[in-house]
């Protein structure tokens, strides 16, 4: 961004302290600058004057604040004394827009209110790889938020990705690979190591969830009263916005090789792998190589970074340029999120 950046009237002009840029508005209200010690991800915005109502703020520099985001791809609002989880739905919408359920859910959430969730409730110790979310929908949020109410005493971190540089680090036939055959979800719905049908559908006729499942590009067989879904998905998306490529898809999320040891060492010792929960393939319905899983996961890790969650921190993500995880923690930890901004792109399936 140039050093002089004109919004509305306003000029924002960067003041640099410890050799960090901070850009500070003409009313004195917020600064803005990079973490500490993560580049330019996430940003950080900070009221410069005490007592700012942040919703107020927010809603006549919403503009403003999507410049950076899409620039940047995720903003950390940090200091502004948010506490409930009024303030935080309010926040969201002043942002963005109406929030969304969380449809076609592939983890345990607990729904709040007003479409406000706890985040992925896993146990403590497991870590969470990173993901956008829904990804494998036809259908995904454009905008994801989180809000801490507690942050846990050890860990519990929320690690981030770019995308854009995770897409520009696997290797370009790899990539290619992919974009000719896209990539599968197999889920099985059962009533014991995974969701059943009737949650995830919200519904208990059959036919209603073939209905939606055609609609959504998701085919479907029946065993009885147990269900297997097959979706292929693109796993290179270009943003709606900026049109940048990015790597967006769940293929390493819910490969059987990204599992932890001990949660793949049960599943398989009772399940054959077509039976798993959730497996991925090549859209074609061939096995991804393990090397090329690995060098996906190994992608993502070079570009993860992390910071430590404080009580009343907002992360707002653009869900297809920043990919989002967990990593494992102790003691309480409560972390809300909310969805906004469906989109739906012209071509989600290959056919």
């Amino acid at each position: 961004m140039k050093d002089d950046m004109l919004h509305g009237a306003e000029i924002i002009r960067p003041i640099r302290i410890r050799r960090n840029p901070l850009n500070v508005t003409r009313r004195g209200l917020v600064t803005v600058e990079p973490q500490k010690g993560g580049g330019n991800l996430p940003l950080v915005m900070r009221p410069s004057v005490e007592g700012l109502d942040l919703v107020a703020w927010v809603s006549t520099n919403r503009e403003f604040i999507e410049t950076y985001l899409l620039k940047h791809g995720g903003i950390l609002f940090r200091n502004f004394n948010i506490s409930s989880l009024e303030v935080f739905e309010q926040f969201v919408i002043a942002c963005s827009d109406e929030l969304l359920l969380y449809g076609e859910p592939t983890s345990p959430r607990t729904q709040i209110k007003n479409n406000v969730y706890t985040s992925t409730d896993y146990p403590a110790d497991q870590s969470i790889f990173l993901h956008n979310e829904n990804s494998y929908r036809h259908t995904w949020p454009l905008k994801i938020f989180f809000f801490c109410l507690e942050p846990s005493a050890q860990g519990g971190e929320t690690p981030i990705a770019d995308c854009r540089k995770v897409f520009e680090r696997i290797d370009p036939k790899i990539r290619q690979r992919f974009i000719e055959k896209g990539w599968m979800l197999v889920r099985n719905f059962s009533d014991r190591l995974s969701f059943k049908w009737q949650s995830v559908f919200q519904t208990e006729d059959k036919s209603a969830v073939e209905a939606y499942c055609r609609e959504a590009g998701i085919e479907t067989e029946w065993r009885g009263d147990r269900l297997r879904t097959r979706q292929v998905r693109l796993a290179v998306a270009q943003h709606p916005v900026t049109g940048e490529m990015v790597w967006f898809n769940h293929a390493a999320f819910f490969h059987v090789s990204t599992l932890e040891p001990s949660m793949r060492k049960v599943l398989l010792a009772e399940l054959k792998e077509d039976d798993l929960p959730n497996n991925t393939y090549y859209g074609d319905g061939s096995p991804i190589e393990l090397s090329i899983i690995e060098e996906v996961r190994e992608a993502y890790r070079r570009e993860t970074v992390s910071f430590p969650w404080q009580e009343g921190d907002i992360l707002m993500l653009d869900n297809m340029l920043i990919a989002h995880g967990r990593n494992p923690y102790v003691g309480q930890r409560r972390i809300l999120v909310a969805m906004t901004e469906p989109f739906t792109p012209k071509a989600t399936t290959f056919r």
